[in-house]
């Protein structure tokens, strides 16, 4: 993507400190070409042979690590937030990246049931709520799970500097005392220890209660009984409904944490919800698992639950810690809206995995791998902001070229058209892809949304991966 007069490898890496500007000069063009051709593996990102040895050069500098890649976009990240005039949304979440099978890699942690060995990466995803576009990586954490004695004491974790709860707090490092700034997390995030440092960052948070914690009712410093959050929280009367647009979904759920997990089935419907809230003060643990204060945190509970659920369907309910001050329908309205756009970073994880497949990069030690990684989780952004464009007013008016390879353009124009039309619009281009993808493109539907987009894009891949074979037994045969 460009903006201005300059382009995405110019704007989020022309200020990257690499100890020789001809370093930083091959990053900005490794950055630009991954840009336009996003998807498979880096040769097939980057299918000029001289290219690719560049970017293999490149990762090979001692100067050239993760957090240099990364810090310059973060500084444009960041930028951008402060430039605006309403809130920003910073959407923390971990996925896991899978490099069992590179067996150079020595020195990776256990991930999954723990047969497999990888990364957990913890990211930050500035998302602008308005629009619902992500426009930056805040922050990045690659983190090796640590092997723990069964023998290991709450007292004894509580100081181990390795424990995958402290990535929440990890997570949030570099970002401003802001109220404009909101971070929004799931369940994982509900921790005494990260409750207390979201309460004393000066911004503002929303986060998912994995717990019935003890909770005083009110803000007011009384002798009042303690209750349980989620018993308080059903006690308190409806403020106001409205509906909504619940898609199917299988998962494997257990009753408890560590239960026996049964497949539970969602049906696609169209659900009343309803929500409440009310002014609680959080109270420590009797037994610390991290390292925290004594003291009750003030905050609001937000509950959020179907009316009515259809026989034989879980009841859809949430229930929601915030420090945005809360009093109308209308305020906690915008703290679910809030919510509702954390299923922004499981796509930008799909992004990673699925359309720029991050774990695929064939690097032989991990000096080599963490900054591929950072490179192609910030160009996997412009997988995001290809939906976005294709939703924008000027989509009808921009050419697809400007945003992605030609290759593209030429494949799927001829598979829609049965000809290539090199002078396609960003309209034509995503409403095509999501035609590979099973949407109908009719005008009563509604505009693509991304599981359609995702499986138009994996197909398109495998098109364009068949073609480069194609082209490249041409030359082999002398055809070309």
């Amino acid at each position: 993507m460009q903006k201005g007069t300059k382009s995405f490898g110019e704007l989020h890496f022309g200020q990257a400190q690499l100890g020789d500007q001809r370093r930083t000069t091959r990053l900005v063009r490794t950055a630009n070409l991954m840009c336009r051709r996003p998807g498979g593996t880096l040769p097939q990102k980057l299918n000029s042979p001289k290219d690719l040895r560049g970017a293999y050069r490149l990762f090979h500098c001692e100067e050239v690590t993760h957090r240099s890649i990364l810090e310059p976009h973060q500084e444009v990240t960041l930028e951008k937030i402060a430039s605006m005039d309403r809130p920003t949304l910073v959407l923390h979440d971990a996925t896991e990246f899978n490099y069992t099978t590179h067996r150079s890699l020595k020195n990776l942690g256990q991930i999954g049931s723990g047969h497999g060995r990888g990364y957990i990466a913890q990211n930050s995803l500035a998302v602008d709520p308005k629009t619902r576009e992500a426009f930056g990586l805040c922050n990045q954490v690659l983190h090796r799970r640590a092997q723990v004695k069964k023998s290991e004491t709450t007292a004894q974790k509580r100081k181990r500097k390795s424990r995958e709860s402290l990535l929440w707090l990890q997570g949030t490092a570099g970002l401003p005392a802001d109220w404009n700034i909101v971070d929004v997390c799931d369940q994982g995030a509900d921790t005494f220890e990260f409750l207390e440092h979201e309460f004393r960052s000066g911004r503002r948070f929303v986060i998912r209660s994995a717990h019935s914690r003890s909770v005083i009712v009110g803000h007011e410093p009384d002798e009042t009984t303690p209750v349980l959050l989620r018993d308080h929280a059903r006690s308190l009367e409806s403020t106001g409904n409205w509906t909504l647009q619940v898609t199917s979904k299988s998962e494997m759920k257990s009753k408890k944490k560590k239960g026996k997990k049964r497949l539970v089935k969602r049906k696609k419907r169209e659900a009343t919800m309803a929500v409440s809230f009310g002014a609680v003060q959080i109270r420590p643990p009797k037994v610390k698992n991290g390292n925290s204060g004594k003291d009750s945190l003030p905050m609001w509970v937000v509950r959020v639950w179907e009316v009515d659920p259809p026989k034989g369907q879980e009841r859809l309910e949430w229930f929601l810690l915030t420090n945005h001050e809360v009093n109308t329908f209308e305020d906690a309205y915008e703290v679910v809206g809030w919510y509702e756009c954390r299923w922004i970073i499981e796509e930008y994880h799909k992004g990673l995995k699925t359309g720029c497949q991050i774990e695929s990069p064939q690097l032989t030690c991990e000096d080599r791998l963490q900054p591929a990684i950072a490179l192609i989780s910030i160009v996997t952004l412009t997988l995001l902001s290809l939906r976005d464009a294709g939703r924008r007013e000027d989509a009808k008016e921009r050419k697809a070229s400007e945003i992605i390879s030609e290759d593209y353009i030429e494949i799927l124009s001829a598979w829609r058209h049965g000809k290539v039309k090199m002078d396609w619009t960003i309209h034509d281009f995503v409403w095509a892809m999501a035609r590979l993808g099973g949407h109908q493109n009719r005008k009563s539907d509604h505009p693509p949304g991304w599981q359609i987009l995702w499986r138009g894009w994996n197909d398109l891949q495998a098109m364009l991966l068949g073609a480069d074979v194609v082209k490249q037994n041409q030359v082999r045969c002398g055809k070309t």
